[in-house]
């Protein structure tokens, strides 16, 4: 077995007075006890709105004129033509059990996870098109007559390409699906029967694998009249023996990142977007560049990085293979192990510890 690498970490400036020091590994950090698990499955009501949440306000008259002015959201011709250099390499699904942490890549925001005995999926598309965009440029990294069977879900929030419901509808009603804050109701419409709502830094348990829903710099909306009317976030799942991945949905970079690496110390693996970042100007609140992405994982003091959210499906301007020569080229400069940079083809997998 592989050592593991010590935990990524940045070296700023000394923190103001009353902050902990940026340069302290995650455990160093005191924070509150986590909350005591929440029932599973638990009807609850919330707040019509969750706008109080957001960590950016959302575009306003201007930034809409000078966007249907400009209306640059898809890369050059020079820039598609990397599109068959794209990595996608499927394989099998590496052998799991009760103490094995491995995570497949089955394309943008779609993991298939396997902590504590449990098969999770993350914000699964396996559909070939999605509302509003061109086709997947990569086909799905796993094919789903290939995946066991699905023990829970967890969705980030309910943007089309994060909450996918021809393929939820391809999953048993009774599945566990872990959902933010106000999302309950489009499960339970759609006969969900184990739906579990969580607002930010609440936590469930299912057959000892706890799943935190945690804070992210995202927004929601999927109708005309809907926008911020549920929560979003990521997730952090921790197995019997402490070993925790998180996985971070679909995110801008801001403080929370190292809020929650100091309520999770030791996270082991982070899943981060490094994709759809072009143009700033407009993009820049909500979704990580590839060096922010690498701060991130920093902030949050992961052992390790994998990429997502880019290769999959072009969402925005920038060249289809500029987010990972970015990431590796941001990686190198941060004089991080490149062992810890889990920088996966479509389709390809990865055990912890090995």
């Amino acid at each position: 077995m592989t050592q593991q690498p010590e935990s990524i970490r940045r070296t700023t400036a000394p923190a103001a007075a009353g902050e902990p020091e940026p340069g302290f590994p995650a455990a160093a950090r005191p924070y509150p006890p986590l909350a005591e698990p929440r029932p599973l499955a638990e009807r609850r009501v919330w707040p019509r709105t969750f706008h109080d949440r957001l960590t950016a306000p959302l575009p306003g008259l201007k930034a809409l004129a000078r966007f249907a002015r400009e209306g640059a959201v898809r890369p050059t011709p020079d820039g598609l033509a990397d599109i068959p250099r794209l990595p996608c390499e499927p394989g099998p699904l590496p052998r799991a059990d009760a103490r094995t942490i491995a995570v497949t890549w089955a394309g943008h925001a779609s993991w298939v996870l396997r902590i504590g005995g449990l098969t999770v999926l993350t914000d699964p598309v396996w559909s070939r098109r999605i509302l509003g965009t061109p086709a997947r440029v990569t086909p799905v990294g796993v094919a789903w007559e290939a995946l066991p069977r699905v023990d829970a879900v967890v969705i980030s929030h309910n943007h089309y390409d994060h909450l996918d419901a021809p393929t939820l509808r391809r999953l048993p009603r009774d599945t566990p699906v872990f959902v933010p804050a106000g999302l309950g109701r489009w499960f339970r419409r759609r006969r969900f029967t184990r739906v579990t709502e969580l607002d930010w830094w609440e936590a469930a348990e299912l057959h000892g694998v706890r799943f935190d829903f945690v804070p992210a710099h995202h927004w929601s909306k999927r109708t005309l009249t809907d926008t911020c009317r549920s929560l979003w976030g990521g997730w952090v799942l921790t197995d019997r023996e402490g070993r925790r991945v998180h996985f971070a949905g679909d995110t801008g970079y801001g403080h929370w990142f190292s809020r929650i690496g100091r309520r999770y110390p030791g996270i082991d693996l982070t899943l981060l977007p490094i994709g759809a970042y072009d143009p700033r100007w407009w993009l820049a609140d909500v979704h990580c560049d590839p060096e922010e992405a690498v701060r991130a994982a920093q902030d949050l003091g992961a052992r390790h990085m994998a990429p997502m959210h880019w290769g999959t499906f072009v969402l925005s301007a920038e060249p289809v293979l500029e987010p990972l020569v970015r990431v590796r080229a941001a990686w190198k400069r941060a004089g991080l192990p490149r062992e810890a940079l889990w920088d996966l083809p479509v389709g390809a997998s990865r055990v912890l510890g090995e």
